[in-house]
């Protein structure tokens, strides 16, 4: 039986491939593992199947047999341990690796999220002109770090890993916003995890569903 994961029926980022249940696909087909794909509308995830499998009413989801997942971290974590490819054979890199996946999402994520809520919810309000320099100044102080880390390197640590899949698709979410731009290094690093067949697979199958969903 094939993996089954949740997506979008309609994608909010009209399938520029910044959904999350992106970094499932790509993860996937890193590892040559073929999967199902059930779309939800916005008026599904809300409904009693769905918050089984997510309690949170969000995408993606993962069913795979009797197990059942939620939070495209621990997704890309499972398909990593079950199949090679994502995660290095020597303990310690491998332990590394996992190490950046969880940097991807605590430490480098949340400034960017912040900056997509402050634009989209909270643009209107009285304080939003005051707030909005803040939160791109800890957008611009997490870039930093993570360029001087990365420095002349290829990836994160040695070979591509499942770090590196969740560190550049969360630096894909500042597209259009130019702030990465600014550190060519990153800019470089994002080009180079695009640039991979399994990448491109991936953003071809999520913007499928858009382009089919809006055609038909």
């Amino acid at each position: 039986m094939l993996p089954t994961i949740t997506a979008f029926e309609r994608s909010p980022d009209r399938g520029k491939g910044l959904a999350r249940d992106m970094r499932v696909r790509w993860a996937l087909e890193e590892v040559g593992q073929p999967y199902d794909v059930r779309l939800v509308s916005f008026a599904g995830m809300n409904e009693p199947a769905h918050r089984a499998l997510h309690p949170f009413g969000q995408i993606p989801t993962y069913e795979e047999g009797g197990l059942a997942l939620f939070e495209s971290g621990a997704i890309v974590f499972h398909i990593a341990e079950r199949h090679a490819g994502l995660l290095p054979d020597d303990a310690n890199a491998r332990a590394r690796a996992i190490t950046w996946m969880f940097a991807a999402l605590s430490t480098v994520e949340p400034p960017i999220v912040d900056l997509q809520i402050a634009k989209l919810v909270e643009h209107d309000k009285p304080w939003s002109e005051q707030r909005l320099p803040l939160v791109k100044n800890r957008i611009r102080e997490r870039l930093g770090e993570l360029s001087d880390r990365l420095g002349d390197a290829e990836w994160l640590d040695g070979a591509f890993s499942a770090g590196d899949l969740m560190m550049v698709h969360v630096l894909l979410r500042l597209r259009g916003s130019g702030t990465l731009d600014e550190y060519p290094t990153l800019s470089a690093y994002v080009a180079r995890g695009e640039a991979r067949p399994a990448y491109r697979r991936a953003f071809d199958a999520q913007l499928a569903v858009f382009t089919a969903g809006s055609t038909g």
